[in-house]
């Protein structure tokens, strides 16, 4: 028995247990080059497993571009990194026509979203034109240039980073390109003893341009990505649960504090990224825990808050953590 990847290739079938297992063994081998962000991982293995895409924010230093380094080195998939600047443009992400110079024809040269993971570094920096050459491929896995609609590779997926202090230079991601990202992942300062923990590799010579210096080796495939995909429309969701993901979407809605709650489609991703939890922790079944565990990563990005609630300080997470607990928790 096969299953389909791209083009005609074809790629063994895998057992739920290997795929969960050698999945779970990419958070030890990131965990040899990056210290103190396992909820980061943890948000990556998800949208991985869900077939979704990830916005990682942060101040400068705290290692996102070194994550995703990381996350590519433990898996034995194709990656490529874009430096997202004022002047990138679209056919420079997605790919243009150009003229071979031996025979003159046009022929289309491949951009560098052809691929399995794109890190997409400062996505920010780049205008809106350009940031939504990358709508298409996220949503629907392709891209159309000159008229052709050309599939992209399997799996696929982006993980943008964008920078939350500056604010002269950047553009900010309009809702629509929020949207398409599953989830958004914030990482924070370390703590005091990860801080040292970082120090003193460095002390030791660990060089962050050498991830594999440092240990990381691919642990896992394509194909298990492409099998934990499958598995996890499997993981149960029950009636209660179901009901409890709409009635925290809907409280959003209502909340006198934002201007846009989530839409049907943020309460789908919230329900997506709760299978992909529980296919994780090893359950064949989506809890109230595993829906709140998420709900901050799977909402809070798809929230607007009202300038008067702005001006007075009022924060997306403080609203969003009202609103799930304004939510009766089904038992």
């Amino acid at each position: 028995m096969t299953q389909p990847t791209t083009g005609h290739e074809t790629i063994p079938s895998v057992s739920p247990d290997g795929a969960r297992e050698r999945l779970t063994a990419v958070r030890a081998e990131v965990a040899k080059a990056v210290v103190g962000q396992d909820a980061a991982v943890s948000g990556l293995l998800v949208a991985l497993v869900c077939g979704g895409h990830v916005l990682m924010e942060g101040v400068p230093g705290t290692a996102k571009t070194l994550l995703v380094r990381s996350l590519s080195a433990a898996l034995s998939v194709e990656t490529r990194r874009v430096q997202f600047t004022p002047d990138l443009m679209p056919g420079d992400i997605t790919g243009s026509m150009v003229v071979e110079s031996t025979h003159g024809s046009l022929t289309f040269r491949e951009g560098p979203v052809f691929t399995n993971l794109l890190l997409a570094d400062e996505i920010n920096r780049t205008p809106p034109k350009t940031q939504s050459a990358l709508l298409e491929a996220m949503e629907e896995g392709q891209v159309s240039v000159d008229g052709v609609t050309r599939a992209l590779p399997r799996p696929f997926l982006v993980a943008a980073t964008q920078n939350p202090i500056e604010y002269e230079g950047v553009y900010p991601l309009p809702e629509a390109q929020l949207d398409r990202f599953l989830l958004k992942v914030v990482l924070p300062v370390p703590e005091r003893a990860d801080e040292v923990q970082i120090l003193t590799r460095h002390a030791s010579g660990f060089d962050p341009r050498d991830v594999a210096g440092a240990g990381v080796t691919a642990v896992a495939t394509g194909a298990d990505i492409e099998a934990a995909r499958q598995h996890v429309t499997t993981v149960q969701v029950s009636p209660e649960v179901t009901g409890y993901i709409v009635d925290i979407a809907r409280a959003t809605r209502e909340s006198p504090s934002l201007s846009a709650g989530v839409s049907p489609r943020g309460a789908t991703a919230l329900l997506r990224s709760a299978r992909a939890w529980a296919w994780l922790a090893g359950r064949d079944f989506v809890t109230p825990d595993d829906v709140k565990s998420l709900a901050h990563a799977t909402l809070a990005h798809r929230l607007a808050l009202r300038p008067e609630a702005e001006l007075e300080g009022v924060q997306v997470s403080q609203v969003l953590s009202s609103a799930i607990g304004a939510v009766p928790v089904p038992r």
